[in-house]
């Protein structure tokens, strides 16, 4: 495997190849990466450059064509959709550009969705939900549903229910991209507390260059292949 035995992730001759028109495309080509847990990178790409493709395969939503995927030290490239799917529930948090909250849940059984799937008994679920919402300043919150929040306050529980089953990774595709820039600002600072104060690994996916250049890592992906990465930061 790429990079060090500690990496939560490693990827090692890791490529996914589409079959469009008769015509193969090398979405990933032969990517070897490493990150370590703790760690706060930022993947940035033009569009069409294979960045969403490699967030898929990290996020275990799809599988390489060819190469070895390692993640925190269990190699989960022939694992079947069942035991991806359970490892996917406890182990990775998402957070997407669009909230993709259940519109008719409210804001706390929205936030205890993963827990309920996971099998977790309601005596837990219910203060966990309710220590989760309080953090992200949605107490007030808790019986709404997704068309009375605000965009900030959706991404915020989203934030809430990425993170309840307290994930070794959180991965943030655009998670600023359909906000304003003060909402979007309060997203940034919560996901840095996450990854500061709680030590998750932090992974955002993202267009925009100014939140790409807060991680303490930069990756840039262009056709498929890693054309720039600035290396583990280091204390």
């Amino acid at each position: 495997m790429a990079g060090d035995a500690s990496d939560l992730i490693a990827l090692a001759g890791v490529s996914r190849v589409f079959d469009l028109g008769g015509q193969q495309v090398r979405a990933v080509d032969g990517v070897d990466l490493g990150i370590g847990r703790g760690e706060y990178v930022s993947i940035m790409g033009p569009s069409g450059s294979g960045k969403s493709t490699l967030l898929n395969l990290i996020a275990l939503l799809d599988r390489p064509t060819s190469g070895r995927y390692a993640l925190d030290g269990q190699d989960v490239t022939a694992l079947s959709d069942d035991a991806l799917a359970d490892l996917r529930r406890h182990a990775i948090g998402f957070v997407f550009q669009f909230f993709h909250l259940v519109p008719r849940l409210t804001a706390a059984e929205n936030v205890e969705l993963p827990m309920t799937l996971a099998g977790i008994a309601p005596a837990e679920r219910k203060p966990r939900v309710a220590a989760a919402l309080d953090a992200f300043g949605l107490a007030d919150r808790a019986n709404h549903r997704p068309q009375e929040l605000s965009g900030g306050q959706r991404q915020r529980v989203a934030i809430a229910r990425a993170t309840v089953m307290r994930p070794l990774l959180v991965l943030a595709d655009e998670p600023t991209g359909n906000l304003d820039s003060a909402s979007g600002a309060q997203v940034v600072e919560l996901l840095e507390t996450l990854w500061r104060e709680q030590g998750v690994t932090l992974l955002v996916v993202t267009h925009d260059r100014d939140l790409g250049a807060r991680a303490r890592r930069r990756i840039r992906i262009v056709d498929g292949r890693i054309a720039e990465d600035t290396g583990p930061a280091h204390a």
